[in-house]
């Protein structure tokens, strides 16, 4: 019974990790031995980008955030919930530019 006691005080628990998850969308490249070389983190979901997606994505960071946004959502919003989650998430986030340029940077450093 000890042991359930300490597990159930634990601050690591699932609902304590969820709690954590900054708002907002987040782009994590992968070294080349993972599968998926891009994962997109929308609040606490991972949604895969594969290869061809990410290099379509590098090729227009030149465009300005509004741009690269509505291109970056057609790419990777694969269904019209996943649009409406990612649109969410941007507001959730504090605003489309300062996210779609975190984006883009990333993109550019690779």
């Amino acid at each position: 019974m000890e042991n359930l006691s300490e597990n159930s005080s634990s601050s690591d628990t699932t609902a304590d990790k969820a709690a954590k998850v900054k708002p907002g969308l987040r782009l994590e490249l992968r070294g080349e031995e993972n599968y998926y070389k891009g994962i997109l983190h929308i609040g606490s979901t991972y949604i895969p980008i594969s290869d061809d997606i990410l290099d379509e994505l590098r090729a227009k960071t030149a465009l300005s955030p509004n741009e690269f946004f509505r291109f970056f959502l057609e790419k990777v919003g694969y269904s019209s919930y996943l649009h409406e989650q990612i649109q969410q998430e941007v507001k959730n986030g504090g605003g489309l530019n300062s996210q779609m340029s975190a984006i883009q940077q990333i993109l550019r450093q690779e």
